[in-house]
């Protein structure tokens, strides 16, 4: 990520906190204009076309999607008053904008672990992910499945957030999408997210151990996600952000095989 998009992207985020009345409305709006900045290489090219002047952009906006709510006019507007590295870039901002909104909208509902399970279910199901991903298939259409599968089984703001991004996959593996939405709200909520992977279900009082000692470690409160696999030997390893922690027996006998070898 470039440091314009950085800059961007905390700009469009700022205005997206102080927008009044952010619901699942504001987010469903969000995802909107993204799929259609998608769909139109001259609008989206015009909105990050960083010769044009910050209120000029801002005026096309009006006209485009004047018929939408104030807030998510407001957000709209930020994003497009900013410069960003690539017109890609500016689709992924204002998409972050939406799985934002639907974050702030519902902050009842356990978004975070929702998304790891959809992610898990299509990981598990080649045909589902095979729909989901094929570019042939009808946007539409994958939207309306997903809404199909997911209605009932999880929250309103995680169903607008797995079908939303099904229908703009933009060369982007679906899984792939979820983990970083999964990312995006967490830090919406001020926490981080860890994989945890362990042989065996862990007690209460192990989940609120690791908890405890990666907020300690990491400085910011940790959402877990415990994934069991039979490969693990005893102890757990821990995926958070770029650092694996590998605290398995059969990680440490690794070592020592290595180390007698050499």
């Amino acid at each position: 990520m470039g440091s314009a998009t950085t800059q961007a992207l905390a700009a469009t985020t700022s205005a997206l906190q102080a927008a009044p009345g952010v619901d699942l409305d504001v987010a469903r709006e969000l995802f909107a204009a993204a799929r259609v900045l998608a769909g139109s290489s001259q609008l989206s090219g015009a909105l990050s076309d960083a010769s044009a002047s910050a209120q000029a952009r801002q005026q096309v906006v009006t006209s485009v999607f004047g018929g939408f709510s104030a807030a998510s006019v407001a957000v709209l507007k930020a994003a497009v008053a900013e410069r960003w590295s690539s017109t890609e870039d500016l689709l992924a901002g204002i998409e972050e904008a939406g799985v934002r909104a639907a974050a702030l909208a519902q902050p009842e509902v356990d978004v975070e672990a929702e998304l790891f399970e959809v992610g898990r279910t299509i990981a598990a199901n080649p045909e589902l992910e095979l729909a989901l991903g094929s570019r042939l298939g009808d946007a539409s259409a994958k939207g309306a499945l997903i809404e199909k599968l997911l209605t009932g089984r999880a929250g309103d703001a995680t169903v607008l957030i797995v079908s939303s991004l099904a229908q703009l996959p933009r060369e982007r593996r679906v899984r792939s999408m979820l983990s970083r939405a999964l990312r995006v709200v967490a830090d919406q909520r001020g926490r981080t997210v860890a994989t945890i992977f362990a042989a065996s279900a862990l007690t209460d009082a192990q989940v609120s151990r690791l908890q405890r000692t990666l907020a300690a470690r990491y400085g910011t409160e940790v959402s877990l996600n415990v994934v069991l696999d039979p490969s693990v030997v005893g102890g757990v390893r821990i995926e958070i952000g770029d650092d694996v922690i590998d605290a398995t027996v059969s990680s440490r006998l690794g070592d020592l095989r290595h180390r007698l070898a050499g």
